[in-house]
């Protein structure tokens, strides 16, 4: 994984709040200091200390997104924060550090098919499971080459276990393709209808239901509907780098066997989309989040 850096906490000196916010957190320090400076002469006599530091879970990597209302009626849309560009000189690079369960033959993708079914049928009391779900195939360097077929099939479920199927050569096998057609399970990720698409093309197996992260992301973040890409959401949501190298992602999709570079990089992008859409998901759509501060405005 990519190194992390320090943060320069003392770019943070000038931080200031929203106003309302800020006139809150001014009052408890010249309350707090107050109390204490009779005990203590190494306390600044000003009501507003040198410098203020941010709390320790606005550094955290990972953010969820939530809006509270403050004692005076505001609402603070603590995340997705910005990636604090300014502060960070490199981002760290997301990496799925699970299992990697990777399937080349028909018998060992069905034994994964199956347990990934187990998995789905045990959650079944919890509603819909969501299937970070990816594939990938060689490139056709030829104009007019006809596209090669999807070769390598992604699909992770939780941050424990990936399960990289190289269906080049084992095929869609029955149990994988009961999977694939499942209700049970959503399958998620960037463009899915487009590789839902491909597989039905390729091996007439209809991928189902799904749901792109782009469109669910433009429903739930501040700002612009936009295409997002799979690193820019990355990006956004989790301020960590997903790396797209050239090499492996342009390589031999069709190889004998893949390398553990092609293996990481599979898990990882399947591991990327299953966790955006979770944390997608558990946000309040933006229409929710105008009727709340409406009703907290009004209040």
């Amino acid at each position: 994984m990519g190194s992390e850096v320090e943060p320069d906490t003392d770019s943070w000196d000038d931080f200031q709040w929203d106003p309302v916010s800020e006139a809150e957190l001014q009052a408890i320090e010249t309350s707090y200091f107050s109390s204490k400076r009779s005990s203590s002469d190494s306390l600044s006599h000003s009501n507003k200390p040198k410098c203020r530091r941010l709390p320790n879970w606005s550094l955290q990597s990972y953010h969820t997104s939530s809006q509270t209302p403050s004692s005076s009626g505001a609402i603070w849309n603590i995340a997705p924060a910005p990636c604090l560009a300014n502060l960070i000189t490199k981002y760290q690079a997301m990496k799925f550090v699970g299992r990697i369960d990777y399937c080349r033959t028909a018998d060992e993708v069905e034994r994964a098919s199956m347990e990934l079914l187990d998995k789905i049928k045990a959650k079944n009391g919890l509603g819909q499971v969501s299937l970070g779900f990816d594939i990938e195939w060689r490139p056709s360097f030829r104009r007019g080459e006809t596209p090669r077929k999807a070769a390598v099939m992604q699909i992770c479920m939780d941050a424990t276990c990936c399960y990289v199927l190289h269906i080049i050569h084992s095929g869609i096998t029955p149990v994988l393709k009961s999977l694939l057609e499942d209700s049970l399970s959503i399958k998620v990720g960037i463009c899915i209808s487009n590789d839902a698409w491909k597989v039905a093309n390729d091996y007439d197996v209809n991928v189902q239901p799904v749901m792109d992260l782009s469109g669910l992301a433009n429903t739930k973040l501040v700002g612009p509907a936009k295409k997002w890409s799979l690193s820019s959401l990355t990006e956004t949501i989790t301020c960590k780098e997903l790396e797209k190298p050239s090499k492996i992602r342009m390589g031999n999709w069709e190889a004998d066997s893949l390398t553990k570079e092609q293996l990481q990089y599979a898990a990882t992008d399947a591991f990327a989309s299953w966790y955006l859409y979770e944390v997608l998901n558990g946000m309040p759509d933006l229409n929710i989040k105008k009727e709340t501060s409406e009703k907290v405005y009004n209040a």
